[in-house]
């Protein structure tokens, strides 16, 4: 798999995102348990019953495709019935990633937010990736989401245990933009072929692998110290924008009190 620059069940919208689908240490994902393990079973038959395409399917499957692809990246098939693509990957993570200390990687250096952190390591620092940020993938049919996933955090020299990542599917139904998180086993480039190549139909994106409680254990205590320094920094900087807004308000205030003081009653 090269990298260039430029189906656990269960959707969430982007408006349950922070409330259903970001969890802390103080919360538990109780919402619709019995029925979101319903919709995993009935899921799970229907992919079980499902026959896997034959190897002339694929290759109708890929020229309709082919012939949508206006931006050159198309998929091409190979004679033992695997075939190649591109697929892009949206990368929204809320945390810093951790990487080697002293090395930023070249494609995002001009866009990485580098955080200062009191306890970084001789080893080790840690960094913002930028949000929304777009990785182009070429895979091959076999290629899954657990690799695709290590492929990113190479390229990004990130350090990090790849299980604390997981890749989700975005998807437009009803009005609406919904995410479904994908099994390591799934193979991203087999659902953008039959997606098609519209990335308004279906796209990927990156994002932290909340799964319930947060399982504070599997970090280290450099880590857990950075995570305490950035909240500090983000704290200091919420209370600074708002004595800002606020003083500006006093101002406008005793503006208005002087003029009126000035004007006969």
């Amino acid at each position: 798999m090269t990298v260039d620059s430029s189906m656990s069940s269960g959707y969430c919208s982007l408006d349950e995102e922070l409330e259903d689908c970001f969890f802390t240490a103080k919360t538990t994902f109780f919402r619709s348990v019995q029925s979101k393990h319903l919709s995993k079973n009935v899921c799970k038959s229907v992919e079980e019953t499902r026959r896997p395409p034959t190897l002339q399917e694929i290759k109708q499957k890929i020229d309709s495709y082919n012939s949508r692809e206006k931006n050159c990246l198309g998929m091409k098939l190979s004679e033992d019935g695997t075939y190649t693509g591109f697929i892009k990957v949206h990368l929204k993570l809320r945390r810093p990633v951790t990487v080697p200390a002293g090395i930023r990687p070249q494609s995002i250096y001009d866009a990485i937010k580098e955080v200062n952190l009191a306890a970084t390591t001789d080893k080790r620092t840690s960094f913002y990736l930028p949000l929304d940020a777009i990785k182009q993938l070429h895979i091959s049919s076999t290629t899954t989401v657990s690799e695709v996933i290590q492929g990113l955090l190479k390229k990004f020299m990130v350090v990090d245990n790849p299980q604390k990542f997981a890749l989700f599917k975005r998807i437009h139904k009803d009005g609406q933009v919904l995410f479904q998180k994908l099994s390591v086993a799934d193979c991203p480039l087999y659902l953008r072929l039959l997606a098609g190549p519209d990335t308004d139909v279906l796209s990927f994106v990156l994002k932290e692998n909340e799964t319930g409680e947060v399982e504070w254990d599997a970090f280290s205590i450099p880590e857990l110290q950075n995570f305490l320094t950035i909240l500090e920094k983000e704290e200091q900087d919420k209370i600074q924008q708002v004595q800002k807004k606020y003083n500006k308000f006093r101002q406008k205030l005793e503006e208005a009190l002087r003029e009126s003081q000035g004007k006969p009653g």
